[in-house]
């Protein structure tokens, strides 16, 4: 082994420890509990770490490998292993000592399809809950004005439905009683924001570079793949992905900083551009970051720019703002416990001028929100 394929797996380990750690705690629910378990035997096992140090570190090793295996054991149904995963409406199984040896036999005899996956695939969370980190920024926003939302990295675009799911902040509501998906995210510091009402979205458009169609099963069970293995998680996917077919909105094959003009010259002037991104800009390279930037402050319009993101780099070691915002110290410190999403709102006007705050923190799986 080389001093590179050293570092590599060190980097990939580290990676896999991050995911493990947002997952863990001695607070966290039960359900929880297999999520973290399989991060770290990604991270532990030597077989499994190898499979991931195989990916190139840009598609998310540790992320990538865990969605192979899902898939793969959801198409194969191995006992005792499939038993520890919950589907829709399941429940979440019992976690034992049993977990990490079956999953590391499995990995082990299917290690070529397994690595086809992942070079096949790359890693996409659609998670609908990170829709509540969007709707507290909402509340900074005029009630009255509608809002032209731009969902970036959209995938499936279920972040394009944020009007359509009902949301509970420890009993204060938005949202329809009947909704058919309820998000109520843990509060965490102080209340955060809910608004006293949902903006009218005048228009919605979803841009990805590989937008993916939801009445295609085989891209159905990819994502449900890429989903944590956890009940509320999978229920929460589930119960998007039909609000979604039932509500088609457009998206569009581009690239966020290359055509970002454009696809905004193309919502209406009278409303209010909202651009959202949540685990998207963090992936981008320093240079794509700025560019990307410089296009929302050259645009000529309003622009409200909300981002739910990691620090950069990706990792412990984070320390600056995707959106290069002034990070609190509580924002450093909850990285360095592991992999959280650092929201934050940047207001651009019509003659380039920006102003802009981090105003909270979020789980990466939308399952707590900590406002500052």
């Amino acid at each position: 082994m080389t001093v590179a394929d050293v570092e590599t797996r060190a980097r990939v380990r580290e990676q896999a420890q991050g995911v493990a750690a947002g997952w863990s705690g001695p607070d966290t629910p039960p359900s929880w509990a297999l999520t973290a378990e399989l991060f770290r035997s990604i991270a532990d096992e030597p077989d499994l770490l190898e499979l991931a140090a195989a990916i190139p570190l840009d598609r998310l090793p540790p992320l990538l490998l865990s969605a192979a295996l899902r898939a793969l054991v959801t198409r194969l149904a191995p006992a005792p292993l499939a038993g520890y995963f919950p589907v829709p409406g399941s429940g979440q199984p019992p976690l034992d000592e049993g977990f990490r040896p079956a999953l590391v036999a499995f990995a082990r005899e299917n290690a070529d399809e397994l690595a086809r996956l992942c070079a096949e695939h790359r890693y996409q969370m659609n998670e609908v809950a990170r829709s509540a980190d969007v709707v507290a920024v909402l509340s900074r926003l005029d009630p009255d004005r509608p809002i032209a939302l731009v969902d970036l990295g959209t995938g499936a675009g279920l972040g394009l439905h944020l009007d359509r799911y009902r949301y509970d902040f420890g009993g204060r509501t938005l949202g329809t009683p009947d909704a058919a998906l309820t998000l109520a995210p843990e509060l965490r510091g102080r209340p955060a924001p809910l608004p006293a009402r949902m903006p009218e979205i005048a228009a919605r458009l979803g841009v990805d570079v590989e937008p993916l169609d939801l009445d295609d099963e085989r891209v159905r069970a990819w994502l449900a793949a890429c989903i944590p293995p956890e009940t509320s998680a999978v229920d929460r996917f589930a119960a998007a992905s039909e609000i979604a077919r039932t509500h088609p909105a457009t998206t569009v094959r581009a690239d966020l900083v290359d055509d970002l003009p454009a696809l905004c010259a193309r919502m209406p002037e009278d409303a209010l551009l909202v651009v959202v991104d949540t685990y998207v800009t963090v992936f981008l390279t320093d240079e794509q970051r700025a560019g990307f930037r410089r296009s929302l402050l050259e645009l000529g319009r309003d622009v409200e720019w909300i981002s739910v993101d990691p620090l950069v780099p990706l990792g412990a070691e984070g320390r600056e703002s995707t959106q290069y915002l002034r990070v609190p110290p509580r924002a450093l410190e909850a990285t360095r416990g592991g992999v959280t999403g650092v929201i934050g709102h940047l207001s651009v006007r019509r003659d380039g001028t920006s102003s802009g705050e981090v105003l909270g923190l979020a789980h990466p799986g939308g399952a707590w929100l900590e406002w500052l």
